[in-house]
């Protein structure tokens, strides 16, 4: 089994961080590409001209990687609601048809479509909770449902709220049987669960960096199947056209298109400080391997639950929930208070919709998990 990489991260013995699904700590050396990055922007005139495109074209290539895809299907965004944005410009659902979404879904893969709807004249159905926890067969009942035609289903793999995994490769199928396309946000799950686009043929698959996968906010990537790639993108950008360049006369030599995903990426991309330290991130994650990540994940989460139930917690179905995230829930409400009463005594975690989410990563360890449950303990029956 993969090994604790707690050593590769600035963490305090006595902290106990279980809350990469909010956000993940910088590894050291994701911190040194930033400084360096910073560094050279200090001084621009010794940049090599060159240095921003190779910065992009390594940060798109290992972005690519996690998720089975080429580098040339692969869009630099700011933000999943960016990616988001620029396929609901590519790609219109028919007036009369419905695009489903998750009931309490994070707002990024959903508020797009409801803004659009009105005047496009589609629905947005949206599916509820099931009182089971299973999502996968809940969104194929609603794919599969008399009515209006499904047409899109915009939804997270894994939901943000409570650690539900939902089974992209039978809800690709359902919706291919009906004709309709599928948006992905992969933010709780490229690098961590299986996600190979080759396999589940997705429309679009959109997820950032600051969380799961070990970088800075504002670096998000977007993978658009070639069936979009002729569309017109949401910002109009010079390196987005074949021949637009700064250096040649004529400026615009060549108005059209360049012919892969890099045509939507967003306008200022030449990051070169925060796409370097996403590149050397995404990097980590792949030298890990997505397997080994997500069987220590399931190692450390299983050790959670022992502990978490024995105190009394209410656990989901393992085979339902993501490997990596753990949420628990309370028969009274969840105690005013936790999240901050646990951070007091350093074990992190986060409050989402009643349910506590727990959420560990390659940098926790053994000694974090029984650390969480001795203070998650503690707290319980004070409150109690």
């Amino acid at each position: 089994m993969l090994p604790s990489q707690r050593h590769l991260f600035d963490l305090p013995r006595e902290v106990a961080y279980l809350n990469a699904a909010a956000w993940s700590p910088l590894p050291l050396a994701v911190q040194e590409a930033g400084r360096m990055g910073v560094g050279r922007k200090g001084r621009p005139w010794e940049v090599d001209p060159a240095l921003p495109g190779r910065v992009i074209e390594r940060a798109r290539a290992a972005a690519a990687a996690l998720i089975g895809a080429a580098a040339e299907d692969v869009a630099v965004v700011s933000s999943v609601g960016y990616g988001v944005a620029s396929a609901a410009k590519v790609f219109a659902p028919p007036a009369g048809s419905r695009v489903v979404v998750l009931e309490d879904d994070h707002s990024s893969p959903v508020l797009e479509w409801m803004v659009r709807a009105p005047a496009q004249g589609f629905t947005v159905d949206t599916v509820k909770r099931p009182s089971d926890g299973d999502w996968t067969a809940a969104v194929e009942a609603a794919i599969a449902k008399p009515g209006a035609p499904v047409s899109l289903a915009s939804i997270s793999n894994v939901h943000w709220s409570d650690g539900s995994a939902l089974d992209m490769d039978r809800i690709a199928a359902a919706l291919k049987a009906k004709g309709a396309a599928l948006l992905i946000d992969a933010t709780h799950g490229a690098g961590m669960m299986d996600l190979d686009v080759k396999r589940i043929d997705p429309d679009f698959l959109i997820f950032p960096t600051y969380k799961w996968v070990l970088g800075p906010y504002g670096r998000a990537f977007a993978y658009v199947a070639k069936r979009w790639q002729g569309g017109v993108p949401l910002e109009q950008t010079a390196f987005g056209r074949k021949g637009v360049a700064a250096e040649r006369v004529p400026y615009f030599a060549d108005l059209s298109y360049v012919d892969s995903a890099r045509r939507y990426d967003m306008g200022e991309r030449d990051h070169f400080v925060g796409l370097e330290m996403a590149a050397v991130g995404l990097e980590m994650m792949a030298g890990w391997t997505q397997p080994a990540i997500s069987e220590r994940c399931a190692m450390l989460t299983a050790r959670l639950e022992d502990g978490l139930a024995a105190a009394g917690a209410l656990l989901p179905k393992r085979s339902l929930r993501a490997p990596h995230v753990l949420c628990v829930s309370f028969a009274g409400g969840m105690p005013a208070g936790l999240a901050e009463a646990l951070g007091a005594q350093g074990a992190y975690a986060a409050p989402r919709l009643g349910r506590l989410r727990i959420s560990p990563h390659v940098y926790n360890d053994e000694e974090d998990v029984d650390r969480f449950v001795a203070a998650f303990a503690r707290v319980v029956k004070r409150a109690a």
